[in-house]
């Protein structure tokens, strides 16, 4: 199932390997979208508000490990590309331990922090009690999503996007049935759909581990001490480290809207919750191929294949623009009845505010799919350094944005909806200028590690 992106055809291999992820990511947005699905229609706007904003919370924790795995797994395809396999086991070794490391430092911290994060996100008080029983309950998955986006990583990087997508299947199912169970059935309320989401986290995070081990011998590394090298450590820390404060950021900015959304009132609240689950399962796939896209770039670098790098840029512009433009016209014309899947039709003014937030940020999704190809192609040519500073421009703008507007009685929350795609097109424009400036050198250089 590996598959070597430096050969063939650059749109088919780009193609053949985004499928499985984005079909992967899509059922991964379903562990959340069934708990939002099952306790908004069942549980109520209360729940239906603090499971919305315990998923804003946790996409921000979840980064920190994703930014790490796919700092890590960036270098994984620069290795595979110069088939280098002795660097590549000491690379495997080295990220394994430090992303253990932060992973159980970053649980410690979910479970000191949890009583003051109802004042830092401004959660009313009638929302705190449900909020606080599931994050309690989520905060015990955090090891199972290192495990499952660690040893997914290193497969996509070795060209395998298809086992991830399989291990992911089999646990949505067992969530959605989960979900039902103890939910409908077992009527344990929120923190039911909590303990659903955490069991089917488990098995794909230890199921996948389990396979590559047994599939892949030099994945064994990460119990060899002999391959823990300092220089690899560095390295790792150094790559992925940039790649996780991107990650990071980026979701710290949608915390801190989270935040200002919250002080709008529980209507409010349950509108993004359910508009913003549609918003990611919406764009979720052009951010895969974003991915998948920077995996083609790092093994072609590795690979030194520099005209396959330009012809593979040129095509994943047209790729990404395509499938935007149809689902920022699906979202568009069905926003309303995207809404009530999730929201109870008796509740008018959430579904109206959610239709309004999905039609302004829905007919800009080109923005945000052409900005996931540049935070992945600076990644890949190892400066991302550069994705970084986008990211935080982009953040920086949206966040800004959302508040002055705001604040301006004509405007209110509206504002907070355009300041994002807003700061998508601005961050775009300063990537676009800078690839052009440094083309030749970003694809010359060596990687900065």
């Amino acid at each position: 199932m590996n598959r070597d992106l430096s050969k063939g055809s650059v749109v088919k291999s780009m193609l053949l390997f985004a499928i499985p992820m984005i079909l992967g990511d899509l059922l991964q947005q379903c562990y959340n979208i069934a708990d939002t699905l099952i306790v908004g229609q069942f549980l109520g706007e209360k729940a239906l508000a603090a499971v919305g904003s315990s998923f804003t919370l946790m996409t921000f924790i979840t980064s920190i490990i994703l930014g790490l795995c796919i700092g890590s797994g960036v270098l994984f395809s620069i290795r595979f590309g110069q088939r280098d396999e002795n660097g590549l086991k000491e690379d495997i070794c080295a990220s394994f331990f430090f992303i253990t490391a932060v992973t159980i430092l970053l649980n410690i911290i979910a479970y000191i922090s949890l009583s003051g994060l109802r004042t830092f996100l401004r959660v009313p008080e009638e929302v705190w009690g449900d909020m606080r029983e599931y994050l309690f309950i989520i905060f015990m998955g955090i090891p199972a999503v290192f495990l499952y986006n660690y040893f997914a990583s290193y497969l996509r990087a070795i060209g395998n996007s298809v086992i991830p997508l399989l291990f992911l299947a089999v646990s949505s199912i067992l969530n959605i049935i989960l979900d039902l169970w103890f939910v409908i059935g077992l009527k344990l309320g929120v923190a039911g759909a909590a303990q659903a989401t955490v069991i089917s986290q488990y098995l794909s995070g230890v199921g996948i581990m389990v396979y590559t081990l047994m599939r892949y011998k030099q994945v064994c590394a990460i119990w060899k001490i002999r391959y823990l090298k300092k220089e690899r450590i560095r390295e790792i820390i150094s790559f992925s480290m940039l790649t996780c404060i991107q990650q990071s950021v980026m979701n710290l900015g949608i915390l801190m809207v989270q935040g200002l959304v919250n002080s709008f009132g529980t209507v409010v609240m349950a509108a993004f919750a359910a508009a913003v689950k549609i918003d990611a399962f919406a764009y979720m796939p052009v951010q895969d191929f974003g991915n998948a896209f920077s995996t083609f770039i790092a093994q072609n670098y590795g690979a030194k294949e520099k005209k396959r790098i330009q012809q593979g840029l040129k095509a994943a512009v047209r790729i990404s623009a395509i499938f935007c433009v149809v689902v920022s016209a699906f979202v568009y014309i069905f926003a309303k009845p995207l809404m009530m899947i999730f929201v109870d039709a008796k509740e008018t003014a959430i579904i109206m505010e959610g239709v309004r937030y999905l039609r302004i940020e829905g007919a800009f999704y080109i923005g945000i799919g052409w900005l996931f190809l540049l935070y992945g192609l600076y990644r890949a040519l190892g400066r991302p350094g550069m994705s970084v500073i986008l990211t935080v421009f982009s953040l920086g703008t949206r966040v800004a944005l959302a508040y002055i507007l705001s604040a301006i009685p004509a405007i209110g929350v509206v504002g907070i909806w355009w300041s994002i795609p807003i700061g998508w097109a601005l961050a775009d424009i300063v990537g676009l200028l800078y690839y052009e400036i440094k083309k030749q050198n970003l694809v010359e250089k060596e990687p900065e590690m």
